[in-house]
């Protein structure tokens, strides 16, 4: 035999225990790998875990999502009445100008005595400010001072109490009214009455009659879209003009809170039967006053407005209704009334009946006689 063949008969002992030694060495490759993915896995779960633990601290116990600075923009920021400090960290929050509700409230809970001063009303802020300079704006005295305007006032004298709180001259707001863009929608023809929405305004040293008037104006939109105004025109085959027109006939008619429903009843059944609505509080803002009786002459007056002499809806609104003069007109109270009086404090009568309405415009007259015309 050749030096090759007796190589190529190797003991049987030692090719066994070769074999074996290979196959414990990848017995231990396998186990490597094995042990490389498990701590891979491990350390994956580690990690997640690690950051499912750090977020749930953050959460609990961490501080809360903020900005920093005093942000950039600007946003209007209703706060209504009654809202606590956890109510309006979340209106900030929905309105963007805090990264977190709890941004807000961290600030709110190193001071609570100012927290407490926070007033209801409509403030002028930005967006992506942080809690802390949140907080300042809204419980700072300069912006605590505010104007209120009640419902039903009319915009002559929405100019004057502004030109009184701005300490502007007389007719300064007039002007920046008729003269300057202050968001009316193009039915409103320039005609900011009924867009000079009637609520609580903080007011600013910065603050001018334009930019009180605009958010005064998009207040009222953002309103009268709550109260369904566009819905409720189409059902009544109205324009939504004159759901606000009629919202301030209601306001300025009404009495007391049953009385509201009934009011926009008898006015879309006067108007549906081709009836002249012959309403003292047209005359008397075609005239710029305020009375409770009108005269034969009043009645006689030569104005778009004047309800004894036109048809239908006058032209305008004649005031700025508040919400429940709104809900009013776009859901009036069921009934087939066509008249109605008030014969004296707390008593006003409807009627379908022209008759019974004029023995209690009898009682009103005699009511009136009586007491001095109060």
């Amino acid at each position: 035999m050749t030096e090759l063949g007796l190589m190529d008969h190797e003991p049987r002992g030692r090719r066994a225990e070769r074999n074996s030694h290979r196959r414990r060495k990848k017995r231990r490759r396998r186990s490597g790998c094995a042990l490389f993915v498990a701590l891979l896995v491990l350390v994956a779960v580690v990690a997640v875990g690690g950051w499912y633990g750090y977020r749930f601290y953050q959460e609990k116990f961490g501080a809360a999502p903020d900005y920093v600075g005093d942000g950039s923009g600007s946003v209007t920021v209703e706060i209504p009445d009654g809202a606590g400090t956890a109510q309006i960290a979340d209106i900030l929050y929905k309105d963007a100008v805090v990264k977190s509700a709890g941004a807000f409230l961290d600030a709110a809970k190193k001071q609570p005595s100012k927290a407490a001063t926070i007033q209801p009303g409509t403030y002028p802020l930005h967006r992506h400010m942080s809690g802390v300079s949140a907080f300042s704006v809204l419980t700072d005295p300069k912006n605590i001072n505010a104007l209120t305007i009640p419902e039903g006032t009319r915009a002559s004298k929405v100019y004057q109490l502004i030109d009184e709180k701005l300490k502007a001259k007389p007719g300064t707001t007039e002007k920046a009214a008729t003269t300057q863009d202050i968001g009316l929608p193009a039915y409103a023809k320039h005609n900011p009455e009924g867009f000079l929405w009637p609520t609580r305004y903080t007011v600013g040293q910065n603050t001018t009659p334009a930019a009180l008037l605009k958010q005064m104006v998009q207040q009222a939109e953002s309103e009268y879209q709550q109260d369904g105004i566009d819905q409720a025109a189409a059902r009544l085959n109205l324009s939504p003009y004159q759901m606000i027109i009629i919202g301030s006939l209601v306001q300025a008619e009404a009495q007391q809170d049953a009385d509201y429903g009934k009011v926009a009843r008898v006015i879309d059944n006067r108007i549906g039967k081709g009836m002249k609505l012959e309403f003292d509080s047209t005359i008397n803002y075609a005239l710029n006053r305020s009375t409770l009786t009108t005269t034969s002459a009043d009645q006689r007056t030569q104005s778009p407005y004047n309800t004894y002499l036109h048809t239908g809806l006058p032209p305008g609104p004649i005031g700025n209704p508040g919400h429940q003069a709104m809900e009013a007109a776009v859901n009036p109270t069921p009934g087939d009334w066509l008249y109605f009086v008030t014969v004296k404090p707390g008593d006003t009568r409807f009627t379908a009946s022209f008759a019974q309405h004029q023995k209690n415009v009898a009682e009103f007259n005699q009511y009136q006689k009586t007491h001095g015309g109060q």
